[in-house]
């Protein structure tokens, strides 16, 4: 299957681009070539679509449920009780959802850790998205569950053998004052002998690096470092309660960040410095965080939010300039989960977007690639390995998607006899 995109403005010019076998072929001033398809872009924007490095998919389901809270008593109180009832086809339904939002919005890869994975990879597969997938393990210090978990990982990873090419397993583990010092170690070795990721959240609080220096004497990445758990198999979401130490030993050890600004400003979590991570040599990419938080997976939103930030808090206002957000949100996340997406370069894989240029908020282009980060505008296609997803602006099943997300939603709520 090949799809010609004709006139379309990128950063480098208006370019025809050809698209054969799930891969791009050609960009060029003009393209002769036939292909199966023909697509006028001649008043589109091309950008390659989005990779969202960290999130939790089925928090669809608790979009505006439980806001304006502290993290901690947030994850006790309420959003771990409500997840308690959760079932498969519950976060089936919410990953769909997530998938459809993050299609309308411009994402094709993202990375999810949550329960009832395989409900996950079954919904990116059928929505035609590129995903990383994780359970999330959780021990709490109790040898017995952590052995459950253990098989549970194990069993997982078998399971994920026979998944198509689009997703790929990865191994979870919540967080250092979630998951007991033998399963870090356990899980680490177990992605390292695999040739895995491993993801966890690292340093999201000042609370959890009080309690890992009271626990344990050290700092969460001296204490992970001393595990032995640091490599480059390791991504890590967050990080924002670093010191210059621990930036040195993520980037000796060439551990990758995620960093969700919007989410942490929300829980009043804190800030990342990116521009002290850039110093140190730290690769960095940018997620969403779930719904729960966020309250959406707008990746443009947290593009635009993640530039801002990073200039307020090193006042430079030419600090994470546009067409490095824009890296950072594409190629930056892809790279560090080793995938060859996000760039727009013959040989890679042909994901990209078509944003519309009659649009007030792209309108004049003095600079496209500022117009989309600062300002915005709306997708109208979304391609991922050549197979259009979203075609002028609609998305196959989107009724259904919305009614079933809804019913598990009041579903939940009702079983778990629960109020914002």
């Amino acid at each position: 299957m090949s799809l010609l995109i004709r006139g379309a403005l990128l950063p480098e010019g208006v370019r025809d681009v050809l698209i054969e076998d799930g891969r791009f072929a050609a960009i060029a001033p003009e393209i002769s070539q036939p292909a199966d398809e023909v697509l006028d872009a001649r008043s589109l924007a091309l950008f390659p679509s989005f990779s969202n490095g960290h999130t939790h998919a089925a928090m669809t389901l608790l979009r505006g449920y439980a806001d304006d809270m502290e993290l901690h008593s947030w994850l006790s109180t309420k959003i771990w009780p409500f997840e308690a009832h959760l079932s498969a086809e519950d976060v089936y339904w919410g990953a769909k959802l997530a998938c459809l939002e993050m299609i309308k919005t411009g994402t094709t890869f993202f990375v999810d850790m949550y329960w009832h994975p395989r409900a996950t990879v079954r919904a990116a597969v059928e929505m035609g998205l590129r995903a990383g997938v994780c359970g999330a393990f959780f021990d709490f210090g109790d040898p017995a569950r952590a052995e459950a978990m253990r098989r549970q990982v194990t069993d997982l990873y078998e399971q994920s053998l026979g998944d198509p090419e689009s997703v790929f397993f990865v191994v979870g583990a919540h967080a250092i004052y979630s998951v007991s010092a033998p399963s870090l170690v356990w899980l680490s070795d177990f992605a390292r002998e695999r040739g895995l990721i491993l993801h966890l959240h690292l340093s999201e609080t000042r609370k959890e690096v009080e309690d890992c220096v009271r626990e344990h004497g050290v700092r969460p990445v001296v204490y992970l470092d001393r595990l032995g758990v640091l490599g480059p198999h390791v991504v890590a979401a967050h990080g924002i309660w670093l010191d210059d130490t621990e930036r040195e030993l993520l980037a000796c050890h060439g551990v990758g960040i995620i960093h969700n600004q919007i989410s942490n400003m929300k829980l009043a979590s804190g800030a990342l410095d990116y521009n002290a991570l850039r110093r140190a040599g730290v690769r960095v990419g940018l997620g969403t965080d779930g719904c729960a938080s966020n309250n959406n997976l707008d990746m443009r939103e947290e593009m635009k939010i993640s530039s801002l930030l990073a200039k307020l808090l090193s006042a430079d206002p030419c600090a994470l300039p546009a067409a490095e957000a824009l890296h950072t949100a594409t190629r930056g996340s892809a790279e560090i989960y080793g995938q060859e997406c996000g760039r727009l370069a013959v040989g890679a894989p042909a994901d990209c977007i078509l944003v519309n240029l009659n649009d007030p908020r792209m309108t004049p282009v003095h600079n496209v690639v500022s117009n989309w980060v600062y300002s915005g505008g709306r997708v109208l296609y979304t391609i991922c390995a050549g197979r259009i997803l979203m075609r002028d602006g609609v998305v196959d099943g989107e009724d259904e998607i919305l009614h079933e997300a809804r019913r598990c939603a009041a579903r939940l709520c009702e079983k778990a006899q629960c109020t914002p």
